[in-house]
């Protein structure tokens, strides 16, 4: 073999890894572009990053951790209150809504992640659930604050000022879509940098083999809790831009249906790769877009493709394209 041919092999490798990434954010700058020419509208991409973040925030815990969780819908939801309530009555400001919303949700999971981090497998499941469901009914009930069933109205988004610049994001089209993006952007980048970071390794040798990583004198608990904690932050900001979304944040955001649906979409987009809830959450937004226009039965079509997907593709789409290219 000569020299270039030995060069051409060694930077393959690279070449390949840089590839889908610079395909996944060309498609993501230029949804604006190609979705309508498909039948599709710009709020739908909109919807999918937000699910997408939340979907991501999640897979840390399930998918790099290892410890499956039920009520990330809380903080999803509290996310999305504490945007709307400090928009509706503190201030209009987006960036001090979201930065409230975030913290309401991420603190709530960081001090209830400290009860529960002992638990494993089911009980540690089904404690989250319960968790959630108490978030969900006092939403539901707080009618005063909350607005109750009806949800929370009367609040908007407001236009961020960049120094001399304006941001109109009211409007909610492309610049609202943009915006979305960017924070999109910001948040995977950290979650990239995370779990590259030797935190992010040692949370994927527990994953992997907890009794081992114990027997090395990794404190695990607080592994778990620190991942739990971070999850929550992230599914928070997710549920921030939820309510800026809509305008608009109500109980079902709490639910732990909502929580089943984030599950779905980080399973079957593909649990252990950093894209697969992307792709998931694209699935799902679009599938539900579609079927819900013809029936209300959806939510069978998609727990027919969930189970599918489960028994053919357990590494999820992503992991099933992965290997097909590198096969």
């Amino acid at each position: 073999m000569n020299s270039a041919a030995v060069i051409d092999a060694v930077k393959r490798p690279g070449e390949s890894r840089w590839l889908p990434l610079i395909a996944i954010w060309l498609l993501l700058l230029t949804v604006p572009l190609w979705l309508p020419l498909l039948g599709g509208y710009t709020a739908l991409a909109a919807r999918v990053l937000v699910l997408a973040l939340a979907a991501i925030g999640f897979n840390l815990l399930l998918g790099f951790t290892g410890v499956m969780s039920f009520g990330h819908a809380a903080y999803f939801g509290l996310g999305a209150y504490g945007a709307g309530l400090t928009l509706k009555f503190l201030a209009a400001s987006t960036p001090l809504a979201m930065l409230l919303g975030t913290l309401l949700g991420g603190v709530a999971g960081t001090l209830f992640g400290l009860l529960i981090v002992r638990r494993r497998g089911v009980y540690f499941a089904m404690v989250t659930i319960a968790f959630g469901q108490i978030c969900y009914y006092i939403a539901y009930s707080w009618n005063d604050l909350t607005g109750g069933f009806d949800g929370l109205r009367g609040f908007q988004r407001a236009p961020i000022h960049l120094g001399p610049w304006l941001v109109d994001i009211t409007d909610g089209g492309n610049v609202f879509y943009y915006f979305l993006l960017a924070v999109f952007a910001v948040a995977v980048a950290a979650m990239g940098l995370l779990l590259r970071s030797p935190f992010g390794r040692t949370l994927i040798a527990i994953r992997e083999n907890e009794r081992r990583a114990r027997f090395l004198g990794i404190p695990v608990e607080r592994h778990i809790w620190l991942s739990f904690s971070i999850s929550c932050f992230f599914t928070a900001l997710a549920g921030t831009l939820y309510a800026l979304l809509n305008n608009f944040a109500d109980p079902l955001g709490l639910h732990y249906s909502l929580s089943g649906e984030i599950v779905i979409m980080t399973v079957m987009g593909g649990m252990r790769t950093f894209w697969g809830p992307l792709l998931g959450a694209a699935v799902f937004v679009v599938l539900q877009d579609y079927i819900s226009s013809m029936t209300v039965n959806w939510m069978s079509f998609i727990g027919l493709l969930f189970v599918l997907v489960v028994l053919f593709f357990p590494r999820g789409l992503l992991g099933f394209l992965q290997r097909r290219s590198q096969g």
